[in-house]
């Protein structure tokens, strides 16, 4: 391999170190105005009254928009395909808020300081109506929710059952039973780069949209359904994404900016600031759940019984779709004869959650993996040996969907793992007397690989040669900072016998990309990269036929290498083979293949922690840390083990500090800023070691799968299994922040 299995520097990162790459706040349009948002400060009120004229007022306003001058088309902004049906229960600008944060009106003016200062002078008046705030009161609040005027929201939204096997007879047979319950907390996406879009009018009556979106497709398709226009009349381009993780697969900005610039002709930006993104976008969603699980005195997980509720927020986006999402990930890990499992996903008067790096496997591999880890240690058994005792093997099948999990190396993961970190030995030393305690925990994960069974789990790529030599690559491609544009390169390049840095890849382009489902659910390497592979091989056959008749060779005879056409007699470039058919009239060789998915096998995990307790202040260290992942192939080893460093730094995060806090008197977020958010900085980063299993998925491209999600998976329960084992605690709620453990060590003291 040339280039696949090989450390290749990013294909962008120059222009990226250099600030040569233009992000979408840096575009500069000819009689680009800026809109500033006004934002509810009530968790559930209706808008009496909104009084613009001061606002208007200041010279260099262009108007002002609210609930009474915009379309109040529902809509959902978690669809990801035009047509696509869903809970629509959102508008641009609702006449009832639901939540701190809420849209309440837009500005538009000439500079962005010019409207937010006309924003401040909006009068509206509010009228309170009750407010839901924590997922225990939505249950009680079960049938429609106070929403006077507008659709009825129901709690749960939605509600998933599942049972396998016979959960009764499990439990009755076990030699131990345990039941834990476990709380994760809403947690913040914090990229770098705040929400962005700017919209203008084209020729023809058509508007243009330029997003940092994880899907241009989803965009189009949000924005027609919240104006109600035919999708062919919004021309959606992808702008260089500074940081998402999730946080900007929903377009939050992109229908008012669209409207706003189909309403005036003008070209609009529309720009969040920190805080604004803090309170008005995304978190990953809070879950309370309880699991008990049936254990053999030998270690074997006879049963499990589980029932989660799922705090969506205000709107549904995609919160409907978390407790079957949960159930999934929890059904691949290990090979459990009976399960019962209850979800439950309910509306509050809260920050509206949506994806975030997992999409529901952090907070249950959380509840599960913690759960077990205390199981094992009532019964005295080891936590590792235990894992690799009932962890699905190669080839299992999943009991809730019945998908074939592929090469299922998680037992490679558990036992190398062990052996790399000197588990048993770190076990049996640790210190665990005095002020400062030591402990390991390690935790188990597994993650999927794309959308399928879903019908339309398929990925379009058109490859061609250039006239210089190098190959064009268009294909919906959505790299969110994580390179995977570089790994796609890689694997083109592979098979047509470049260089990475020779592929040039096309900026997502609603006008020249085949439909696509974007980027998510770890399908990018899995799915988009077996789409890529399939076109080159066509391309490269094509290539090595079309540089026969050049050279006068026999048309198995050539081989492809370095930019180079190779017969035994002779060679030439690529750019002199496209020279030589220029010559002739004849177009440039392309190839375009669609692949459709038809499997979906499951990646794996085991991370292991060492932590230190302060057991005055409650500060916990974690100052060693193994992540071992199969990844079934490393198309750019470089990259996985920066994914792997990014997934564990936001795990600890997530363990240990994130909590995006919301009042339970007044709805509002109180970690709203990052002066009020703690997250990991390079300090508090332990030394980190990645180990790669690479046993090869027959239905990945070069037999890989995916990394980018499940890198951040097992790292919270990790951290407080370890913890736990320092201080002989049952701490369960996450983060485990200083004032939970001092409570923990010292239960006299609480009142």
């Amino acid at each position: 391999m040339e280039q696949v299995s090989q450390r290749v520097p990013l294909i962008d990162g120059v222009a990226k170190v250099t600030g040569r790459l233009s992000f979408a706040a840096d575009m500069a349009m000819e009689g680009l105005v800026h809109g500033a948002l006004l934002f509810s400060p009530r968790a559930h009120a209706r808008i009496v009254s909104l009084d613009p004229t001061a606002a208007l007022s200041f010279p260099g306003v262009i108007g002002v928009w609210w609930h009474a001058n915009t379309p109040q088309n529902g809509y959902n902004s978690s669809i990801w395909y035009c047509g696509q049906v869903a809970l629509a229960d959102e508008r641009m600008f609702p006449p009832i808020v639901r939540h701190v944060g809420d849209r309440v009106a837009v500005v538009l003016a000439e500079t962005e300081a010019l409207a937010r200062a006309a924003r401040s002078k909006i009068a509206v008046e509010y009228e309170d109506l009750p407010a839901v705030l924590t997922p225990q009161a939505a249950l009680n609040h079960a049938g429609p929710v106070a929403d006077a005027g507008g659709p009825t929201y129901r709690n749960p939204v939605d509600e998933v059952v599942f049972v396998h096997g016979d959960p009764e007879a499990a439990f009755a047979r076990a030699d131990h039973v345990a039941e834990v319950a476990v709380k994760t907390p809403r947690s913040h996406h914090c990229a770098v780069e705040p929400h962005v879009c700017l919209a203008w009018p084209e020729v023809g009556g058509r508007i243009a949209v330029h997003s940092p979106c994880q899907s241009v497709f989803a965009v189009q398709a949000v924005v027609a359904q919240a104006l109600a226009m035919e999708p062919d009349r919004l021309h959606v381009t992808k702008a260089p994404i500074g940081g998402s993780f999730g946080g900007k697969a929903e377009p939050i900005l992109d229908p008012i900016c669209a409207y706003l610039a189909s309403r005036t002709g003008l070209p609009v930006r529309l720009a969040l600031n920190r805080h604004e993104t803090f309170i008005a976008t995304r978190t990953r969603s809070a879950v309370t759940g309880r699991m008990r699980i049936a254990l053999s005195a030998e270690g074997h997980i006879l049963g499990r019984d589980t029932d989660v509720v799922v705090d969506i927020g205000a709107y549904c986006t995609g919160g409907n779709y978390l407790p079957g999402s949960m159930l999934q990930r929890l059904a691949r890990l290990y090979d459990v004869p009976a399960e019962r499992y209850r979800g439950r996903a309910v509306y509050t008067n809260t920050l509206p959650t949506g994806a975030f790096r997992g999409y529901g496997s952090p907070q249950i591999h959380a509840l599960g993996e913690i759960a077990l880890d205390l199981a094992l240690r009532d019964i005295g058994l080891d936590p590792v040996a235990a894992r690799i005792l009932n962890i699905v093997a190669p080839g299992a099948r999943d009991p809730w969907q019945g998908l074939d999990l592929g090469n299922a190396r998680g037992a490679d993961c558990l036992t190398r793992g062990a052996e790399a970190f000197k588990w048993a030995e770190r076990r049996d030393t640790v210190v665990k007397r005095g002020r400062f305690r030591r402990g390991v925990g390690m935790a188990a994960a597994t993650h999927i690989n794309g959308c399928f069974p879903s019908d339309d789990e398929a990925t379009t790529a058109t490859l061609c040669l250039r006239a210089d030599g190098r190959a064009d690559l268009v294909c919906a491609l959505h790299d969110l900072g994580c390179g995977s544009d570089t790994s796609l390169a890689q694997i083109a390049a592979e098979v047509l016998g470049l260089r990475a840095s020779e592929i040039v890849i096309a900026p997502a382009d609603t006008d020249i990309c085949a439909y696509d489902l974007g980027t998510r659910a770890s399908r990018m390497t899995y799915i988009a990269g077996e789409a890529v592979r399939r076109a080159a091989l066509v391309l490269a056959a094509v290539v090595a036929d079309t540089a026969a008749l050049a050279l006068n060779a026999a048309p198995g005879e050539i081989r492809l290498r370095s930019g180079r056409a190779q017969a035994a007699h002779a060679s030439m470039t690529f750019a002199e083979l496209a020279n030589w058919l220029a010559m002739r009239g004849t177009a440039l060789p392309a190839a375009t293949h669609t692949h459709r998915a038809s499997a979906n096998p499951g990646s794996y995990a085991a991370h292991f922690a060492e932590v230190e307790v302060d057991t005055l202040t409650g500060r916990v260290q974690v100052s060693d840390y193994l992540a071992v992942h199969d990844v079934g192939r490393a198309i750019n080893p470089m990259l996985v083990e920066g994914q792997i460093h990014g997934g564990v730094q936001i795990g600890i995060g997530y363990a240990l500090y994130e909590d995006v806090a919301v009042d339970k008197g007044t709805g509002r977020i109180l970690a709203d800023s990052f002066a009020r958010y703690t997250l990991v900085n390079a300090p508090e980063m332990p030394s980190l070691r990645v180990l790669l299993v690479e046993e090869g998925e027959s239905t990945g491209p070069f037999g890989a799968k995916a990394i980018g999600e499940i890198a951040t998976i097992p790292v919270a329960p990790a951290i407080v299994n370890a913890v736990n084992h320092a201080l002989g605690t049952r701490l369960t709620d996450l983060p485990l922040l200083p004032d939970r453990i001092v409570a923990a060590l010292n239960p006299g003291s609480q009142s």
